[in-house]
């Protein structure tokens, strides 16, 4: 950084140096604040308007404070990090003459710049503080060279540290008419026109290109060197983490390339790992450490201990062994499973095994309970004793009634008392009997008596409780003594297991197993002798009518006679109706009828056809007697035409149908209309009138001489008229061409459209450059562009420029510049010729113009060749090139460059700063005593 600031080119008459007057005012009309404002027209934007022709108070050009302040701040925000050069200051004067007598001169000495990334001066670099000022010495305005760079600019004043330098005002205020800070608008450039660039990775001086700073990440004279030594940043003044393997961070960022050593993570291996984590990247975790504290981050270890349950140096091992607790030192019972308990409490998460209890599972089991969770109850032991925990076994065996091992099983099997050694009978429901007394509780199964349900039914009764009667057995024995079956079957006429049911269903006699036929009206045959008492039902008879009539007779006693039935078979001996149909050319359901309504044969099934003249065909064999219909032929005219024929005896020809099917047999016509290139009903006649195709439905294009096309295939015989092409002539030219055969090229036609496919004509117009019908002849005649409407500039030796864009080949003749040699040369110095392409003035702007062309007026205030020369101090506006204050002078001074102090008299706002000056120039003890 630089030492040493000057304060330059200031005096009483604000002499500027010309050379810093090329870079840029930055400050202008850019953003700024103050510490306190005086009144809302005395904002800190003034300071930064441009405007500075009257220096008072309340003038509306400058920036006010409250006054009785011990410290006043100003600033300004250039936007972002600019490279500044010098900073300009104009103080306020309420237009009097700036001298030891102005009042304001004690408020302006001893004040600050300074120059920083932020709004905080602190965070920056002092650029200028008063220490050497008067009020006779001190320079308004003031140009003050700061080569640095910032974003803000910062001016700063105080009377914080009494007693201060004879002349000091004793409090500070803001009165600043205009701040202007000049320097390059684009970092990383210097010179005076900042148009040489800085070298790289430097924050270089503003005029030499010394660099003021490196970059963040680079040292060394020309910042050419990288941060090494494990250091980073803005003059490498940042220490790296530590990087793994001992790796150089990242000079620029600090951030670590390849990861942080075990322990540390961050961007920059800054940061130790927390969270219960270590290691490298810190992604493993440490256990659970005494009191909840952090391992230690390299390591995992943890410094104190573990919490209960927990062990090991990092206290990531759960308690095993049948321990738990703190150090592991305790032990747990016999958990389920022979699993570990819990390594905290010691409890047994599946539960015990069997015959222990509580969560430690540390008790046996008792209160004649065993096994797993003592869940399972062990009967009644003999002498009421404990079963064991664990087996549920009863060590001196059970009470009576009572089975097994553990004695919790009832006697069962129908079997009751001690040691359930004693049967018991047959319960109902088949229930256990009392397994102590052998009492059936519900009573006996059917066919069983007696309190144990011992002794079977007798005197043909049986059944629950012996209570029903068996019926007449066969011989007459005792029926099954639970069911009340006969068990050598019934007499005659009966049935049933228990034979009490006379025969039904028209049977008779032993065992109900003989048929007695149908008898009239239903009625059922004698049960013994199988006899129908009222005759037989139609169809049947005998005297068990269990005949079938015969002989070809049905009906009520076979007296009724059946027809001609298939093969000569008996006609079915109830309705007469014939099992196999009827002879040929015969029907009904007796075949008794001849067939009809064009049918004959088997079963009338077969159709004859239509016959002419609507006969009806022979019943038997099927033939037409006249011959057929239009459209069908055989003897029993049952065929249509076929083979594309039609009509009386198929003897006409169709056309052709479209895929090949059959026209119509009586009409000839087509169902699904015609093969391609064919029309007419019935597909007879071939396209025309330039039509092709399935039904002549498709247009041809424009054949030549206007023949038609092909009728199936839509081609042109003889080529095509211009601007067609393809097979049909149905495309029209493209591809930038035309005419016949579209061989003909066209031109660049506007928006890249294709021309017209016939003439060739553009319809649009042409590509920029191009003229012609066709587009196809370019712009002569020095003319260019769109239409060659546009005339070509000023081109070196009168060579014609090109014709789409104008632009001279050879440059531009003298006077002129830019791509189309339109533009003319400003005013540069000594007349010289400009630069043909940016029209830049080589050697700088004549008097009274500035600019890189050399084409703007001085701003107000400055004047002289390039607008190098500030207007003096006291004049309100000078002449542009020779510097006459042209427009007056400020209050109390005069001359062609308002040089000289005029006389003038007393005013209201002269004395007031008269008083000020009094004030300001007596102490404290002289105001008050």
């Amino acid at each position: 950084m630089y030492a040493v600031v000057l304060l330059v080119c200031c005096s009483w008459v604000a002499l500027l140096c010309p050379s810093v007057q090329a870079y840029e005012n930055l400050a202008l009309k850019k953003p700024a604040w103050q510490s306190s404002t005086e009144m809302s027209y005395n904002g800190a934007e003034l300071a930064v308007d441009g405007l500075y022709t009257d220096l008072s108070w309340d003038g509306g050009q400058c920036a006010w404070s409250v006054g009785g302040q011990t410290t006043a701040e100003w600033g300004v925000d250039l936007g972002g990090v600019k490279y500044i050069h010098h900073v300009f200051i104009q103080y306020a004067t309420d237009n009097w003459v700036w001298d030891e007598y102005n009042g304001y001169t004690g408020y302006f000495l001893g004040f600050s710049v300074y120059i920083s990334n932020t709004t905080n001066k602190e965070d920056g670099v002092l650029c200028f503080r008063d220490t050497i000022y008067t009020r006779a010495t001190i320079p308004n305005p003031v140009n003050i060279t700061c080569p640095y760079h910032g974003r803000y600019v910062i001016y700063y004043n105080n009377r914080t540290h009494p007693p201060y330098p004879e002349g000091y005002s004793y409090d500070v205020y803001i009165e600043l008419c205009e701040v202007e800070v000049y320097g390059c608008p684009t970092p990383g450039r210097y010179g005076e026109n900042c148009s040489l660039l800085c070298p790289e990775n430097c924050h270089c001086d503003v005029i030499d290109k010394t660099c003021v700073e490196c970059v963040p990440g680079y040292k060394g004279h020309l910042c050419y060197e990288e941060c090494g030594g494990h250091t980073y940043g803005l003059e490498c003044k940042q220490s790296c983490g530590n990087c793994s393997g001992g790796v150089q961070c990242d000079h620029e960022t600090g951030s670590c390339p390849k990861g942080c050593d075990a322990g540390l993570y961050g961007d920059k291996c800054d940061l130790e790992c927390g969270g219960h984590t270590y290691g490298l990247g810190c992604k493993q975790s440490c256990g659970n450490c005494s009191g909840g504290v952090q391992c230690d981050h390299v390591t995992g270890t943890c410094p104190n201990g573990c919490v209960a349950g927990m062990s090991g140096d990092k206290c990531d091992l759960e308690c095993d062994g049948h321990t738990y607790g703190l150090g592991c030192k305790q032990s747990c019972g016999n958990c389920s499973g022979g699993v570990q308990c819990d390594h905290v409490t010691g409890i047994c998460p599946n539960g015990c095994v069997a015959g222990m209890s509580r969560d430690k599972c540390d008790l046996e089991c008792g209160g004649h309970t065993y096994g797993l969770g003592c869940k399972q109850s062990c009967g009644n032991c003999s002498g009421g004793v404990q079963c064991d925990h664990v087996t549920g076994i009863c060590p001196n065996g059970c009470v009576a009634g009572m089975s097994g091992d553990k004695c919790d099983l009832e006697c069962g099997g129908h079997t009751y008392g001690l040691g359930c050694n004693q049967s018991c009978g047959n319960c109902s429901g088949g229930v256990q009997c009392d397994h102590v007394t052998g009492i059936c509780p519900n009573g006996c199964v059917a066919g069983m008596s007696g309190d144990k349900c011992d002794l079977e039914c007798g005197g043909h009764t049986y059944g629950l409780e012996c209570k029903q009667s068996c019926g007449n057995c066969s011989g007459g024995v005792q029926c099954d003594h639970v069911t009340g079956s006969c068990p050598k079957g019934c007499d005659a006429g009966l049935y049933g297991d228990k034979c009490d049911l006379e025969c039904g269903g028209h049977t008779y006699g032993l065992g109900c197993k003989q048929s007695c036929g149908n008898c009239s009206g239903g009625v059922q045959c004698d049960l013994v002798t199988g006899i129908c008492p009222n005759g037989c039902v139609a169809g049947m008879s005998g005297e068990k009518c269990d005949l079938e009539c015969a002989g070809r007779t049905y009906g009520v006693e076979c007296k009724q006679s059946c027809g001609n039935c298939s093969g000569g078979v008996q006609c079915d001996h109830v309705t007469g109706n014939c099992p196999n149909g009827c002879d040929a050319g015969m029907y009904g359901d007796r075949c008794d009828l001849e067939c009809g309504g064009h049918t004959y044969g088997l079963g009338c099934n077969q159709s004859c056809g239509k016959c002419s003249g609507g006969v009806q065909c022979d019943h038997v064999t099927g033939i037409c007697p006249n011959g057929c219909d239009a459209g069908l032929y055989g003897d029993k005219c049952d065929l249509e035409c076929g083979g594309h024929t039609y009509g009386l005896g198929c003897k006409q020809s169709c056309g052709n149908c479209s895929g090949g099917v059959q026209c119509d047999h009586v009409t000839g016509i087509c169902p699904n209309g015609c093969v391609a290139g064919m029309s007419g009903d019935k597909c007879d006649l071939e396209c025309a009138g330039h039509t092709y195709g399935v039904e002549c439905k498709q247009s041809c294009g424009n054949c030549s001489g206007g023949v038609q096309c092909d009728h199936v295939t839509g081609n042109c015989p003889n080529g095509c008229d211009a601007g067609m092409y393809g097979d049909r002539c149905d495309l029209e030219c493209a591809g930038h061409t035309y005419g016949v055969e579209c061989k003909q090229s066209c031109g660049n036609c506007s928006g890249g459209v294709q021309c017209d496919h016939v003439t060739g004509k553009c319809p649009n117009g042409c590509d920029a450059g191009m003229y012609g019908e066709r587009c196809d002849l370019a712009c002569g005649s020095y003319k260019y562009g769109v239409e060659c409407k546009e005339v070509c500039g000023n081109c070196s030796n009168g060579i014609p420029c090109h014709h789409v864009d104008g632009s001279c080949p050879s440059g531009c003749d003298a006077g002129a510049y830019g791509v189309t040699c339109k533009e003319s040369c400003g005013n540069c110095s000594n007349r010289d010729t400009c630069n043909d392409v940016d029209g830049s003035c080589p050697y700088g702007c004549d008097v009274g113009v500035y600019g890189k062309t050399c084409d703007k007026a001085c701003q107000s205030g400055r004047y002289s060749i390039s607008c190098a020369k500030a207007c003096g101090q006291n004049c309100q506006g000078c002449n542009r090139f020779n510097g006459v204050c042209e427009f007056g002078c400020q209050p109390g001074w005069t001359g062609t460059f308002c040089e000289k102090r005029k006389v003038f008299a007393m005013t209201m706002k002269t004395s007031r700063f008269l008083l000020n000056w009094w004030i300001f120039n007596r102490s404290s003890t002289e105001l008050f005593s």
